[in-house]
């Protein structure tokens, strides 16, 4: 169990907190983003039992270091947790426990550093509700609710004389709200909201239920008001088993969405596209390609934090290649307004994914989203697919030290095509991760010596051969 620890003073007179930051992850990129941690900040991170969360600490001097991790999709700071939470067998006991609870927490520190992050935010104003902090799509949680005066009765909590001195920060809060909040001047009462997020099975509660009377304890604790759209703080209530994490939200919205613009039907999730490039770990001046862009997310994303890098982003679509060319546009105006170089080392180009128009051996890093056969494409047509453009990304990367990223949910498919290119590619390593809900691989491969053109792999099956093997894999999938 970590607590918020006060140090000495910075060279300013503030002083300066030690707090637990805790950070939601693609699933799966968990030990990447650890190191993202250790990298950037100087910490080790810790990851949690519930899959898709690091905790790490740090002092608040450093809080905007957090910020500028790329592999995060949301960002809290931790009130208390507990390992193993022992839950109360029957439901009303567990729910009145819960509603104690929020009189106990030491929630002074966690405030101050809510304050001093709304300081580091450029964007005034409300937040928006509905885009933070949102359920992992991984969890059996139910949906986040937040606790509602008008819609709930509320638990009365009395105050003890240790609480005392959390109660005190309330009017330095709404000093501080009302100095923050210029474009509503009318805010003279903080506004917050409650979200749950509940994983596990032998809970005798819902997530919404435990939202709503731990939310209410915390409204009549503060006397803060329930608002679940236009909320100042959002507490974040995370129980997985006996663990159990309280948190106040530092993100309003997930860093995921902060490239994309122009969004397709499969847009991959910004930091998922940050967690490949770093398991592919682009060098200066490498030539890195994505066959079948979409929206242009995976390499708009290389182009933005491994800029030393060359950016090469196709796809057979027009309109595919129109949003990766608008999202690049819009990128690119947003720095120019800001003062920002604006250049970028990426060019976009349609083509014919089994036929590129790239030289032999000139390419190093491949990184993609293959399609899964769900919304895009058909399962059917990947057993033709998946072989032919894996032979042609073979032909064009380099021998010995080329490498490929792909990403892929039609993993027997992707197995048998892998085994049919045995001496093309070789496979390294492979990261399970949660798309859209969707349990899919990350497979990084690396390209052999094998000159191509003189192994078996390069002789084209008939295209009747590979129709009649995916007519036949269907009908087991059906059968």
């Amino acid at each position: 169990m970590s607590l918020p620890v006060r140090e000495d003073s910075d060279a300013t007179g503030g002083s300066i907190i030690s707090v637990t930051i805790g950070a939601t992850v693609p699933t799966g990129f968990e030990h990447t983003a650890a190191e993202e941690v250790k990298e950037k900040i100087g910490v080790d991170a810790r990851i949690s039992k519930d899959r898709g969360r690091i905790y790490f600490p740090i002092t608040t001097d450093k809080l905007y270091q957090v910020h500028l991790l790329r592999s995060v999709d949301n960002l809290f700071v931790v009130v208390e947790e507990y390992d193993h939470y022992q839950f109360k067998e029957s439901k009303e006991e567990t729910l009145t426990e819960l509603q104690q609870l929020a009189s106990k927490l030491p929630w002074t520190d966690t405030l101050e550093v809510w304050k001093l992050n709304r300081t580091l935010k450029k964007k005034k104003g409300h937040r928006k509700g509905g885009n933070a902090a949102k359920v992992k799509p991984n969890s059996d949680a139910s949906d986040a609710v937040a606790a509602d005066a008008e819609q709930h009765e509320l638990p009365q909590v009395s105050s003890t004389a240790e609480d005392q001195t959390t109660v005190e920060s309330v009017p330095d809060l709404e000093t501080c709200e009302q100095d923050s909040q210029e474009a509503a001047p009318e805010a003279k009462v903080i506004k917050f909201r409650v979200t749950c997020n509940r994983a596990g099975d032998k809970h005798s509660f819902s997530s919404n239920e435990a939202a709503r009377d731990f939310g209410g304890a915390v409204q009549e604790f503060f006397q803060w008001k329930a608002d679940m759209t236009k909320f100042d703080i959002e507490v974040l209530l995370n129980i997985h088993n006996e663990e159990v994490v309280i948190g106040i939200a530092l993100t309003e919205e997930s860093l995921h969405r902060r490239n994309i613009s122009h969004f397709g039907p499969t847009t991959l999730r910004s930091t998922l596209c940050y967690g490949m490039l770093r398991l592919c770990k682009p060098q200066e001046s490498d030539i890195i390609l994505d066959p079948m862009c979409g929206t242009g997310a995976i390499p708009l994303e290389g182009a933005i934090e491994f800029n030393s890098s060359f950016y090469i982003a196709g796809d057979n679509n027009d309109m595919a290649v129109n949003r990766t060319v608008n999202n690049i546009c819009h990128f690119q105006k947003r720095r120019a307004d800001k003062g920002s170089p604006s250049g970028l080392p990426i060019d976009t180009v349609r083509w014919d994914l089994c036929s590129l128009p790239i030289r032999t051996s000139s390419v190093d890093i491949i990184i993609t989203d293959m399609p899964f056969g769900k919304r895009m494409g058909s399962k059917k047509k990947n057993w033709d697919l998946y072989p032919s453009c894996l032979r042609e990304m073979a032909r064009v990367c380099r021998p010995s030290s080329g490498k490929a990223v792909l990403l892929t949910q039609d993993k027997k498919c992707f197995s048998k095509a892998i085994s049919r290119m045995g001496g093309l590619w070789r496979k390294l390593h492979t990261v399970w991760v949660n798309v859209g809900g969707l349990h899919a691989g990350v497979y990084l491969l690396k390209r052999t010596a094998a000159v191509f053109g003189q192994t078996p792999e390069d002789v084209h099956e008939s295209r009747g051969m590979v129709e009649m093997q995916g007519d036949k894999k269907d009908d087991q999938e059906v059968s």
